[in-house]
């Protein structure tokens, strides 16, 4: 368990700056003094190896945002690949990917979590 505020918490958040959820995931870490690392994914996206640590705990497809605009505009509503094509993919077109992807320690979240965060700092909000 991880004390609330505790100085040695840091987590790192992955979205853009646009998304609503990402914006929430950085005030919500903001207002409980841990220090969050923002990675802006419309400045720099995922490195394959931190997108396989997630799809790794959680699968490809749960890191596939299938509502996103990006989804729509590329055609792939219909879309049946192997997970090495969407991992490629997912690293050229971030704007595929459910954000925020939050990385605290090892523990690991995709989109909204704020019920699960709050779990990993010990504490209520």
């Amino acid at each position: 368990m991880v004390e609330n505020g505790s100085k040695d918490v840091e987590a790192q958040v992955f979205g853009t700056r646009k998304s609503a959820a990402t914006r929430k995931a950085l005030r919500f870490f903001s207002e409980r003094h841990v220090k969050a690392h923002f990675v802006d994914f419309s400045v720099r996206g995922p490195s394959p190896g931190e997108l396989r640590r997630f799809a790794a705990k959680f699968g490809i497809a749960s890191l596939i945002d299938r509502q996103a605009r990006r989804f729509l505009e590329l055609g792939l509503t219909h879309a049946t690949h192997a997970d090495a094509w969407w991992e490629e993919t997912l690293v050229r077109e971030p704007g595929l990917l459910r954000i925020p992807l939050v990385r605290c320690g090892h523990r690991l979240s995709v989109g909204l979590a704020e019920a699960e965060w709050n779990a990993w700092l010990g504490g209520s909000s």
